[in-house]
């Protein structure tokens, strides 16, 4: 039986990175999203295509919701349970960015509202109904081998960075960066653990309308690795912690972000 993983936003970007590198561990996928079913489709092919190059033989299933929704999540978790039985792995990487980029002075209530409930709101209470699922399986002694339960919420350097053009979406990032903190120090003692990976310059859909103004910022030095993030880079991330290669560690933030974090003089 296969690890399942469940990858919030899994169609595209970053999501479909993750599915990717996830399928080639050999976890099970569930491939939730919004509106793209086409995209997440061929997310979900593409994954049984990259296991089975690895020796592997998985599932991987698509279901529609909008995490900023109670009846979706729960309907999420149900498709889950019916579809294979089992949760050892929440991505929560759905997320949205501002419908524009406006001063902080100029920011209006509906776009933080939007961004709160798609960032915020939905992965907080998504992870509360994981986080009662793995403790359910914890105490029936249901564990996988190769793949102890856990919890990953993909953020972003805006957590820490301001962008003043942005304000709603910095402060939705630096929530999931407390998120991670208050779960892992909850769910410790279940065996269950919890990261955030914060990426850099990804090259996503999301990113495309300021390509002009990174490209230039990378090659005058702004990541000592001169390059664009992609989303291998973060699903690589992502299949490492599902992989158990930090069973020690817990509320651990890995940043992949080209070592932007780094201050240098």
């Amino acid at each position: 039986m296969n690890p399942v993983a469940l990858i919030t936003g899994g169609s595209r970007g970053i999501g479909r990175g993750i599915a990717l590198e996830l399928a080639k561990t050999g976890c099970d996928l569930v491939v939730n999203f919004v509106a793209n079913a086409p995209a997440a489709r061929l997310t979900a092919q593409d994954s049984i295509l990259q296991a089975k190059e690895r020796g592997h033989e998985i599932r991987a299933e698509i279901c529609q919701a909008d995490i900023s929704l109670a009846a979706h999540r729960l309907e999420l978790m149900d498709f889950t349970r019916r579809q294979f039985g089992r949760l050892d792995v929440l991505v929560n990487n759905a997320g949205v960015a501002p419908e524009s980029r406006v001063d902080i002075l100029d920011s209006t209530e509906k776009s933080f509202d939007r961004l709160m409930a798609v960032n915020v709101k939905g992965p907080y209470f998504l992870t509360q109904l994981a986080s009662r699922w793995m403790i359910e399986q914890g105490q029936a002694g249901i564990r996988h081998a190769r793949c102890h339960p856990k919890i990953i919420s993909i953020s972003s350097l805006s957590a820490y960075t301001a962008s003043i053009q942005r304000g709603d979406y910095c402060m939705s990032k630096a929530a999931v960066s407390m998120l991670t903190i208050l779960f892992a120090s909850r769910l410790a003692e279940h065996g269950i653990n919890v990261y955030e990976i914060r990426p850099g310059v990804i090259a996503t859909d999301m990113t495309a309308a300021v390509k002009a103004k990174y490209d230039e910022l990378i090659a005058e030095g702004l990541t000592p690795i001169q390059r664009w993030g992609t989303p291998e880079d973060v699903g690589k991330a992502v299949a490492a912690l599902a992989r158990d290669c930090l069973p020690f560690s817990t509320g651990e933030v890995l940043n992949v972000d080209g070592g932007f974090h780094l201050r240098r003089l």
